[in-house]
């Protein structure tokens, strides 16, 4: 069964990130009527930080682990468990302050997890999540960001990341210009939403 997993991260319930990782996934639910979607809202359930007792029980060999190790780490159990499922991800991603939303760092520091979603060997990391996972990162900004530009610590950082847990089928859409005006924010909207519907037909042939 095909399964899609939609991340938002927006702290706003109409944020232009939501209304275009809605958009792709009303497309995906039309050309797979028979798949599963997996929603994680990270407005609604903030993921919890890493601590003291999250990095004990990490570093604790599964079989030694304690009921209160798995307790700990059952949330990014969880949130690991999701994204082994998915074959197509897709993150909303609006840009805070240069970079990623706190919920979405937070989400990410309880996914990249030694042994589970990464290894390092002779060769130096290696990312554990299985190949051909795509991704989809759909990115919305007020300014406006050349792939490269000295501020923009967002896309970089995602590309980065994803990347070392082995996510590296990755595609960006920018949503950007979202603070020069109400004209220039729709027009990149739209553009955005063209580009989506692309990327929908793409997944639904290569699923």
């Amino acid at each position: 069964m095909n399964t899609l997993l939609v991340v938002n991260s927006s702290p706003r319930s109409n944020s232009v990130s939501r209304k275009l990782t809605r958009h792709v996934a009303e497309q995906w639910k039309q050309r797979n009527p028979e798949g599963r979607v997996i929603e994680r809202d990270l407005r609604a359930e903030t993921p919890g930080y890493v601590s003291e007792e999250w990095i004990q029980a990490m570093g604790t060999p599964a079989d030694k682990r304690t009921a209160e190790h798995n307790a700990v780490l059952a949330e990014s159990d969880a949130y690991i468990d999701e994204l082994m499922a998915a074959d197509l991800i897709v993150i909303g991603a609006p840009m805070h302050n240069f970079s990623i939303s706190a919920p979405l760092k937070a989400w990410i520091d309880q996914i990249v997890r030694a042994g589970k979603t990464f290894s390092y060997g002779d060769k130096g990391p290696k990312g554990l999540l299985p190949d051909g996972k795509q991704v989809l990162v759909i990115v919305s900004r007020g300014g406006m960001y050349a792939e490269g530009a000295p501020a923009d610590f967002q896309v970089p950082y995602l590309r980065h990341m994803l990347g070392f847990v082995g996510l590296n089928n990755l595609r960006v859409v920018d949503a950007d210009r979202q603070a020069f005006g109400p004209e220039a924010a729709q027009k990149s909207v739209d553009e955005a939403m063209a580009q989506l519907s692309g990327c929908g037909e793409q997944v639904a042939v290569s699923a």
